[in-house]
């Protein structure tokens, strides 16, 4: 799981803004990645699995930004009928053991699922994520949508890496016990 956050765990204002990624911050030890590093990270995923929310939203910016997943197949888990612009997005309804057991796992090797708050919760509570790359930005947003409200259990996390970068933001890789 990917997933970027306001220091306070909120992972999206009420009105969906994304200018609260842009900080001013300047962290003088902080690392830099560049384009290349960043495109070459990308290359290894194979798949994305997002909310219906997270997908209308991702539409919504690729308005302006562009669509950001490329052309790694995405699938979009809903009840309801989205628009489909994209030949390698894929609608799923249905239970998430049997997504990842009998279609994710047969295909890919690394599936990043990227939001939204609900998804991160069901998949953490049926024990089908093994990771959690979470970007801390630096700023408290006060309101919002909760990183994991009403998780109702706890989950055992062990340490992999912590990144900090120039513009202040920090990356807390987790490896989730299961």
């Amino acid at each position: 799981m990917h997933i970027v956050s306001s220091l306070d765990g909120i992972i999206a204002k009420r009105d969906n803004s994304v200018s609260w990624f842009d900080t001013p911050e300047h962290y003088e030890k902080g690392t830099t990645v560049s384009q290349e590093e960043a495109a070459a990270f990308l290359k290894t995923i194979d798949c994305y699995v997002m909310g219906a929310r997270t997908y209308e939203h991702a539409l919504e910016l690729s308005k302006s930004y562009g669509w950001a997943y490329g052309n790694v197949p995405v699938i979009v888990l809903t009840h309801r009928n989205l628009p489909m612009d994209r030949p390698h997005i894929d609608i799923y309804s249905g239970d998430l053991k049997k997504l990842v057991h009998e279609r994710l796992q047969p295909r890919y090797k690394n599936v990043w699922v990227v939001g939204g708050a609900m998804l991160v919760r069901d998949f953490i509570r049926a024990k089908l994520a093994d990771d959690i790359r979470l970007t801390v930005v630096p700023v408290i947003l006060g309101d919002g949508t909760p990183l994991f409200d009403h998780l109702e259990q706890e989950q055992a996390l062990h340490l992999k890496d912590v990144n900090a970068y120039k513009n202040g933001m920090v990356e807390l890789w987790y490896g989730l016990r299961k």
